[in-house]
């Protein structure tokens, strides 16, 4: 997988992605990340990237010129020599792990992050490919959603993980939020690790597993309930917990 951030702040990306995780899968040459600072695009002497907004009103707008040039610039270090550039917004549409899947076919992924009030529409309706956002509130800049798009994303791409099956366990998947964990000691503050974790007995594991799952999303997060594939005993356990599920 590469990544090529378009950034004001390039060493907010640098220094989230270089690290954990995602930081080992670029040594390892899992995933690439350039990051570019579009202000080597302006042409300005002072390297100025931005203006008062036409019509008045608050703030500053990012310029389109300089945004335009680092986004040619950005395509030419995709394998196609295009990517997909993707603008970090509000008004984009909300990420989920389905998007993550989704993004996760790209083999480069372009981000767009504004900053101020926002860039100039023009560029943003010639260069950009998708409009995402993290959910309904406001950030000062797109780095902080690029970053958490990117960690989300990464863990998808093969060998990022050490155990690519970790991926496909986790909260989300299927659409249910992931069961509760626990390590050793076996007994801390007087409670102790569930019997059946102790037991060796897989099948019971897993099933104890699945309705820790469903208990758990049908409290937290029933809405997602309506996008789960459930079967027949799902439903049944979640009728004998009080939730009314239909599938």
């Amino acid at each position: 997988m590469n990544y090529v951030v378009l950034s004001l702040f390039p060493d907010m990306i640098c220094e989230c992605m270089n690290t954990s995780i995602t930081g080992r899968a670029i040594s390892s040459g899992h995933i690439k990340l350039n990051v570019i600072d579009i202000r080597k695009f302006s042409q300005d002497k002072h390297l100025h990237v931005d203006d008062y907004p036409y019509g008045g009103g608050a703030g500053m707008v990012m310029m389109a010129d300089p945004v335009y040039r680092a986004c040619e610039h950005a395509r030419s270090l995709c394998s196609d020599g295009r990517g997909k550039i993707i603008y970090m917004t509000p008004s984009g549409r909300k990420f989920d792990q389905n998007i993550a899947k989704e993004l996760a076919g790209y083999k480069d992924l372009i981000f767009l992050c504004g900053h101020y009030e926002g860039i100039d529409e023009r560029v943003i309706e010639a260069e950009a490919d998708d409009a995402i956002s993290l959910g309904d509130f406001v950030l000062t800049g797109g780095e902080i959603p690029a970053v958490a798009i990117m960690d989300a994303v990464s863990r998808l791409v093969p060998g990022v993980l050490n155990n690519d099956m970790s991926a496909y366990e986790e909260s989300f998947e299927d659409n249910l939020l992931e069961y509760p964990q626990y390590t050793r000691p076996e007994e801390f503050m007087g409670k102790r690790v569930p019997e059946v974790l102790l037991s060796g007995h897989h099948a019971n594991i897993a099933a104890w597993r699945r309705q820790q799952s469903l208990e758990r999303t049908a409290k937290l997060r029933p809405d997602l309930l309506e996008k789960a594939d459930l079967s027949a005993k799902d439903i049944e356990f979640l009728r004998k917990i009080g939730f009314k599920a239909e599938n």
